[in-house]
Formats: C-alpha cells, sequence, structure tokens
C-alpha cells in the first residue's frame, strides 16, 4: 500500500509541477504582453509630450506676436492723437488768418477812405 500510495503522491506533484510550470509559462506571457503594453504607452506618452512641446511653442509665438500688435496699435493710436492736433492747429491758423484777412480788408478800407479824403483835403488846397 506504501508504494501505491508514493506512486500516487509522485503522479500527484508530477501533475502538481506541470500545472505550476504551465501557470508560470501563462505568468510569462502576461508578462512579455504588459512590457509590449508599456512600451507602447511610453511611446504615446512621448508622442503627448511633443505635441505638448510644439503648442506651447505655438502659443509662446502667438503671445509674442499679440504683444507686437498691441505694441504696434497703441503707436497707431499716438499717431492719429498727432494727426488730430496737427489737423486743430490748421483750423485755428485757418481762422487766425482768416480774421488777420477780414482785419487787412477793413484797414484797406479804412485806407482808401482816407485817403479819398486826403485828396479831398488836397485838391481844396490847390484850386
Amino acid at each position: 500500500m506504501v508504494a501505491s500510495e508514493v506512486k500516487d503522491l509522485a503522479q500527484e506533484t508530477a501533475r502538481a509541477t506541470e500545472d505550476i510550470s504551465r501557470r508560470v509559462e501563462a505568468i510569462q506571457a502576461d508578462t512579455g504582453g504588459a512590457v509590449d503594453a508599456i512600451g507602447r504607452i511610453s511611446e504615446v506618452i512621448a508622442r503627448i509630450s511633443d505635441f505638448q512641446t510644439t503648442i506651447a511653442s505655438a502659443v509662446e509665438e502667438q503671445t509674442a506676436t499679440t504683444a507686437e500688435m498691441n505694441r504696434s496699435v497703441s503707436e497707431a493710436a499716438v499717431g492719429t492723437g498727432d494727426i488730430s492736433r496737427s489737423i486743430t492747429g490748421v483750423a485755428q491758423a485757418a481762422q487766425n488768418t482768416s480774421l488777420g484777412v477780414t482785419e487787412t480788408q477793413a484797414a484797406i478800407s479804412e485806407l482808401a477812405r482816407m485817403s479819398t479824403d486826403l485828396s479831398t483835403l488836397v485838391s481844396r488846397f490847390r484850386v
């Protein structure tokens, strides 16, 4: 009986060893699959990192462009203010010139009247 029990125990041990071997092989295959998956995930993460770097560069460039546009708009606003002041100055000068012309015409009229008066007085002395 001991021999048959030893034989049964040996067969059971062999089956258990085979089962353990299959399980180890399955774990090794699963581990290999996990390693492959981790490798692919690492590649995806690297690509995402590259995209993020590209996006960050584009945002930085856009920020610089926007700042330059703002500076240009500010300069244009200052230029527009200068032009407005110049036009106001020209309008004031034109108004002053117009007043000067009116005053000159009045002075000419007064001189013409005085010239007529003087001519009249001189003609009295000639007679």
